[in-house]
C-alpha cells in the first residue's frame, strides 16, 4: 500500500455525557458516552476508553489473519483480549499501558506451536494501530 487512506468518523453529541459515532461509509452508528468511573458518566456504553481497547483487539485480530493465512497457519480459532490502563501521568490521563491476551486453539498444536508464536510476535509488530501510538503494549504468550 503506497498511497494514503483516510477513515473519517463523525460524533455528535446526543444529551448529558452521551454520543453517536457515525462514519460517511458506515451504516451502523455507535452510541458512546463519558465512562461511569468519571463524574456524569454513562455505565454499560462504549466509552473512548473502551473504543481504544477495540482499536487494539480489532487491528491485531485483522493483523493475525492476513498474516496466519500468509504463514498458512492452520488453526481452530481465535480471539484476543485487550486490557487497557488508565491513569494520570504528569497531571493529565491517558491510556499507559495495553495488554493483548491472545486465544489460539491450532489444529495440530504439537508441529505448528512455533509457527503460531512468530506469527502472534509478527502481528503485534505489524500492528498499525499499536504503532501509532504511545501506549506501552504487551503480548501475553497463549501457551503458557
Amino acid at each position: 500500500m503506497s498511497q494514503p487512506h483516510y477513515y473519517e468518523v463523525k460524533a455528535d453529541w446526543k444529551n448529558g455525557r452521551e454520543g453517536l459515532l457515525s462514519s460517511p461509509v458506515l451504516n451502523e452508528t455507535i452510541e458512546c458516552a463519558t465512562p461511569p468511573e468519571f463524574p456524569k458518566g454513562e455505565p454499560g456504553i462504549w466509552s473512548p476508553e473502551h473504543l481504544f481497547a477495540a482499536a487494539i483487539s480489532s487491528c491485531y485480530l485483522s493483523t493475525f489473519l492476513a498474516i496466519a493465512e500468509n504463514f498458512k497457519l492452520d488453526f481452530q480459532s481465535f480471539s484476543c483480549n485487550t486490557i487497557c490502563k488508565l491513569e494520570l501521568v504528569e497531571g493529565k490521563f491517558q491510556i499507559s499501558e495495553a495488554e493483548i491476551t491472545p486465544e489460539l486453539v491450532l489444529a495440530d498444536p504439537e508441529n505448528d506451536r512455533k509457527k503460531a508464536l512468530k506469527v502472534l510476535e509478527k502481528s503485534k509488530a505489524a500492528c498499525l494501530v499499536t504503532n501509532s501510538m504511545k501506549t506501552a503494549v504487551t503480548l501475553k504468550n497463549p501457551f503458557n
